[in-house]
């Protein structure tokens, strides 16, 4: 259950600031922390965890359980021994402000397998203790991820037929043939989920409570479809019938075509969503509370021919509705909030309702000067989540001065009473932080007044831009945190 009438930050793991190309999990995550509680703060909010996929997004993993190696911390390596202070010298990436996503790709990988042969035989007892414990998963993702370099990087598509059906003679030889590479693939799970339990237990100690984030689909080439092709919607060939996205919405006049594989809803529900439940189960072990994405195609999804040119030419087919919430409450310690944004009728708004999870308000779309929005702050009822945007949306200070239009912006400057000289984006987070919601949520980028430069994701577009903001350590100062704190008391939001 989320604590009422508390605020926190969004922001991705891999935006941290640091030395090594990439946010990790390490000293530079743990003054993040103290950054937050300085603030006043009770949340922090992240993207999924899992290693990224197609486009290096986090939506689009090649498995819905694994944690991203990327984000390993390499001083915490080099303090067990597991890597010299020459090569983390070499692992230092000169530009503090993107992740580069090619380079990291590049040159991580090789370095990872240096600490690997350093400490196989020390970690041997431990990792093979953690494959039994994660046996309903890992032991199919080490193996599909040996298979993956074994193919040089090939989609699970284009894998050989024999490895691709998991034909047992050959899926026999090749673990055999591979062995090394699946504890190299195990050893980077266990060492992950070690550090990030450790930053989990330094965060709540502290009073920061961890707002994870559930994918709701998994991508096509993945550990999920070559393991369990029963899950999904898929022919003969075990590839897909259809794919997800979305219909026209307001990212896009020609709508989202995902690509992510559907799944057999009749399926799971024979199984007692059995899948669905380990998920929950391994959610609830890495978050305090899970922000479910894309929650309306729990009532219904988009369902888009795999050859259709357009994601226009998909339609709504029903999904598992509330079976598979009340299977998701069941779990224990599992809490959840309901990304309930894009396309809804009324049938989708009352599924919502009635499902009692707290959804969604975004403060950049609620500046309609002839409508009354439900994101306005007035608005928001108390089981709710306000934010100033999310990792899909501009920055406010982008939306404010490049895409509201006249009417928009001078409602929001109206309505928010926003000032120059106290930062435009402070105006945001103050009008956030005053409404009834129980929770209150702004990305880093708007309590710092960045603009679209600072611009996490836009959907429905691909390329370096994407994914790879991240901030300086000179951003999160005493300064920042001191008037968040302010900021955060005047609406009670803090003792």
């Amino acid at each position: 259950m989320l604590e009422y009438r508390s605020s926190g930050i969004l922001l991705p793991v891999s935006a941290l600031p640091g030395p090594y190309g990439i946010g990790m999990l390490g000293e530079q995550a743990r003054r993040f922390v103290d950054f937050l509680a300085a603030g006043g703060q009770h949340y922090w909010q992240i993207l999924p965890l899992v290693p990224p996929g197609g486009g290096d997004s986090p939506y689009m993993s090649p498995s819905s359980f694994a944690g991203n190696p990327l984000f390993l911390d390499l001083d915490m390596l080099a303090e067990e021994g597991l890597l010299t202070p020459q090569e983390l010298e070499s692992a230092q990436c000169p530009n503090p402000d993107r992740v580069d996503y090619a380079w990291i790709h590049k040159t991580r990988p090789a370095l990872l397998r240096k600490a690997w042969e350093r400490g196989k035989k020390q970690y041997a007892k431990e990792v093979e203790a953690f494959l039994e414990e994660e046996k309903s998963w890992l032991p199919d993702y080490v193996l599909f991820m040996a298979l993956r370099a074994k193919f040089d990087g090939a989609e699970l598509k284009d894998w050989p037929d024999d490895a691709r059906t998991r034909e047992p003679k050959a899926l026999q030889k090749l673990r055999e043939e591979l062995a090394e590479d699946c504890q190299y693939y195990a050893f980077l799970q266990y060492l992950f989920f070690l550090q990030w339990t450790a930053l989990k237990q330094y965060a709540n100690e502290r009073g920061i409570l961890i707002l994870g984030d559930l994918p709701i689909y998994v991508s096509p080439d993945s550990a999920e479809v070559w393991a369990h092709p029963e899950l999904f919607q898929l022919d003969e060939d075990y590839m897909p019938t259809a794919v997800a996205g979305v219909p026209p919405d307001a990212f896009t006049d020609e709508g989202q075509h995902w690509g992510n594989p559907l799944y057999d809803w009749e399926y799971h529900k024979k199984t007692g969503y059995a899948w669905w439940r380990a998920r929950g189960e391994h959610m609830a072990r890495l978050y305090d509370t899970v922000r479910v994405d894309h929650f309306r195609g729990f009532h219904t999804y988009w369902s888009i021919p795999l050859k259709a040119k357009s994601a226009k030419e998909g339609h709504w087919e029903p999904g598992p509705g509330m079976d598979l919430v009340k299977v998701l409450e069941s779990v224990p310690g599992l809490s959840l909030i309901a990304e309930d944004l894009g396309d809804l009728d009324d049938t989708v708004r009352d599924f919502i309702a009635n499902s009692g999870l707290p959804g969604m308000r975004i403060l950049v779309y609620a500046f309609d000067p002839v409508g009354e929005s439900a994101y306005l702050p007035h608005n928001c009822t108390p089981n709710s989540i306000i934010y100033t945007g999310t990792h899909d949306t501009p920055t406010f200070v982008q939306w404010l001065f490049d895409e509201a239009n006249p009417q928009e912006r001078a409602y929001a400057l109206e309505y928010l009473r926003l000032r120059e000289d106290e930062g435009f984006g402070w105006g945001a987070v103050c009008g956030a932080w005053m409404s009834p919601s129980r929770l209150a949520i702004a990305p880093l980028q708007d309590l710092l007044g960045l603009g679209a430069d600072a611009r996490m994701n836009a959907p429905g577009t691909m390329g370096p831009q994407n994914w790879s903001w991240r901030v300086r350590e000179a951003a999160l100062n005493p300064d920042v945190s001191g008037h968040l704190r302010r900021v955060t008391r005047t609406y009670r939001r803090c003792l």
